[in-house]
């Protein structure tokens, strides 16, 4: 009878236990299409830039702070998302703040004046930038810490095809719709996302009474708090030149694929749109092709997080050489390879940043850490885009396209950026474990 009563709970269990590895797929894509809208609005500016500038009646610099108020609120959410994640939960977080994220979408699109904009843009900041850490948390509950690398992997990809959406696709509905209806349907499908958070996403598989996957690990060492984490983070010398490799890398990805890019295609070269779209759009390729192959270099080939970060930088200091000497003398199958080269050397080396920031600190530590870094990629977006908005309208313009000159002082801008990137990349820490 024992037996028989504990086959009967074991089967039992084993039934809740199937129904969590099932569920979890409809939660993770729920999440991953959210992330695309990340992305998505992170660089969408690039190819309706001129479009705006012109409706808006903005210069260069004006342009560069609209852009750049995705970044101001992202980045000073990074903190406040884990906290929130952990007090309130992240089915919560989300909801809420891809509400937010809602709104800014409407008053950017009907936005009258260029303050207006600039108050929906840094909404839309604000609303999605508690999308990515509540996710990471989602993930550690409903996926066996084996998995975790993977599902993340998975999402980065995701955040890739965001990235492809915001070139060729945007082109296509801006033409037909307009970008300010563009921007007004693309917040209707943050909305919906939103909603169906709401409706199917759960922090944990106990918020069912069902198992999790696979039994937390824990910390045999209590976590830090808030405060003084932060404290051990920032006054840990090793940590700077990592995250002055990110402020630095992330101000050229931001400032040239987020907005720049887009009218120094169309101005320089008197591309169209659609070809514009077409050639940022290796942007996204590079970045859902590149997370794998970086992930392979570090821990297949050169077996270091070091090495890929001064490799990476290294290609992307030759990349912004060109921007700066060949201004407007490159062909144009050179120009997809630029792009392709910073999706994949800019951008997808991402993932070996943060898992060198994780690896730097012990694991009760690796959320503060992450978390700090990740202001640093926002921040150069934040500061860099409206410096190249200055640059440019300082050397005025003809008629409405900035000059070739301003283009050039400003691809110089990214060149010494792509060059304390790289130098910053010498005086990281190895932080791999050797096996």
């Amino acid at each position: 009878m024992a037996e028989q009563l504990a086959r009967s709970g074991q089967e039992a269990a084993s039934a809740l236990l199937e129904k969590t590895l099932k569920y979890r797929w409809l939660i993770f894509w729920i999440l991953a299409f959210s992330y695309i809208l990340v992305y998505f609005h992170r660089l969408c500016p690039a190819v309706v830039a001129v479009d705006m500038m012109q409706d808006l009646k903005a210069g260069g610099a004006l342009t560069g702070l609209l852009a750049a108020a995705y970044f101001y609120p992202y980045a000073l959410m990074q903190l406040p998302a884990g906290l929130l994640s952990d007090s309130w939960g992240p089915r919560n977080t989300i909801t809420l703040f891809f509400s937010i994220a809602f709104a800014g979408s409407l008053i950017l699109g009907y936005a009258p004046t260029v303050a207006w904009a600039i108050t929906g843009r840094a909404l839309v900041g604000l609303g999605v930038a508690m999308l990515f850490v509540p996710t990471m948390k989602v993930l550690a509950e409903w996926f066996r810490p084996r998995e975790f690398a993977y599902m993340t992997g998975i999402l980065m990809a995701m955040g890739g095809i965001g990235s492809l959406s915001a070139a060729t696709p945007l082109v296509w509905l801006s033409s037909w719709l307009g970008w300010r209806h563009s921007f007004a349907a693309v917040g209707g499908a943050t909305l919906v996302l939103g909603v169906l958070v709401w409706m199917f996403v759960r922090d944990r598989p106990a918020d069912f009474g069902w198992p999790a996957p696979e039994t937390p690990e824990t910390s045999a060492t209590p976590g830090a708090g808030l405060l003084q984490g932060v404290g051990t983070v920032l006054s840990t010398p090793r940590f700077w030149p990592l995250a002055m490799w990110f402020f630095f890398n992330f101000a050229i990805f931001f400032s040239f694929g987020g907005l720049w890019g887009g009218p120094y295609l169309i101005q320089v070269y008197g591309m169209s749109k659609g070809q514009t779209g077409a050639i940022l759009s290796m942007l996204a390729v590079g970045m859902i092709f590149g997370s794998p192959l970086q992930s392979f270099l570090s821990n297949r080939v050169l077996k270091g997080r070091k090495p890929v970060i001064v490799l990476s930088s290294c290609i992307v200091l030759f990349l912004t050489a060109a921007l700066a000497f060949r201004t407007d003398a490159m062909p144009v199958f050179a120009l997809y390879l630029l792009c392709l080269g910073l999706g994949i050397f800019s951008s997808a080396v991402v993932v070996i940043g943060f898992t060198a920031a994780k690896e730097l600190f012990p694991v009760r530590m690796a959320g503060t850490a992450t978390g700090l870094v990740n202001l640093f990629p926002f921040a150069g977006g934040a500061v860099f885009q409206p410096i190249l908005g200055w640059v440019l309208e300082r050397h005025g313009r003809v008629e409405e396209s900035f000059t070739l000159a301003g283009y050039r002082q400003a691809m110089l801008v990214l060149f010494f950026c792509a060059v304390i990137a790289a130098v910053s990349g010498l005086f990281m820490k190895e932080t791999m474990p050797k096996r």
